[in-house]
């Protein structure tokens, strides 16, 4: 979420909104099984697509704070690696009053975040449908694009980047991945310096993708659960 301005006391909540968005997704939401490492943030992102004959696609993506000691949340290493800007951002205090929900986002960010980490996407038309490489490449480069430009030596805007790192020819698709308890056929792009990703399909047109930092994989598990 991005805010601008000053928010009055009463501002509404968003995610009352993106509760409501997320009931229109014809297929379940996935996520990664949950576990103690990942705390998911009850805010969800909701993208989609619409045509003459009402919505043709949408997305869900979900986010994680992490936990790097599950068993302690008060141990530093939990806390993010934030830059001066960051810290002040988050630490100050305006003298104004802030809607609850804002100084519990605001809070969420002193600690490590899983920022889209899983994507549910649907497609209504087969012709239109994207496959799971396809899906996975796209979330990858997004991610890339959003969250590790210093680290690809980058600068300016997200949108003004060169030719995306990861291809289809990156996906290795003789893998599996387990959804609901079940080992199902995947796709995997571990070729990356930066992320791991993976994902499959789902019934009714859907594909659920993964992408977590390299960084963080040994306190992740990845494995795929339907949303409750």
């Amino acid at each position: 979420m991005r805010f601008e301005g000053i928010l009055p006391e009463d501002a509404p909540d968003p995610r009352i909104k993106q509760a409501r968005l997320l009931k229109l997704m014809p297929i379940p939401v996935m996520g990664l099984v949950p576990q103690p490492s990942l705390e998911e943030m009850d805010t969800v992102g909701f993208q989609s697509g619409e045509d003459d004959r009402g919505y043709s696609e949408m997305t869900a993506s979900l986010s994680y704070t992490l936990w790097r000691n599950p068993n302690d949340h008060s141990d530093p290493i939990n806390l993010a690696d934030l830059d001066e800007q960051q810290r002040s951002a988050v630490e100050s205090v305006p003298p104004w009053p802030r809607p609850a929900w804002l100084v519990e986002h605001v809070g969420r960010l002193r600690y490590p975040l899983l920022w889209e980490a899983v994507h549910t996407s649907w497609h209504r038309d087969p012709s239109e449908r994207t496959s799971v490489g396809g899906l996975l490449v796209d979330h990858v480069n997004y991610i890339l694009m959003n969250q590790f430009r210093q680290e690809r030596g980058l600068s300016g805007y997200p949108w003004d980047q060169p030719a995306p790192d990861v291809t289809v020819r990156a996906v290795n698709r003789r893998v599996s991945v387990v959804l609901d308890g079940v080992d199902v056929p995947a796709a995997e792009i571990d070729t990356d310096p930066f992320v791991y990703g993976i994902g499959a399909e789902l019934d009714g047109g859907g594909v659920v993708t993964a992408v977590i930092p390299r960084s963080e994989l040994g306190h992740v598990r990845i494995q795929f659960a339907t949303r409750r």
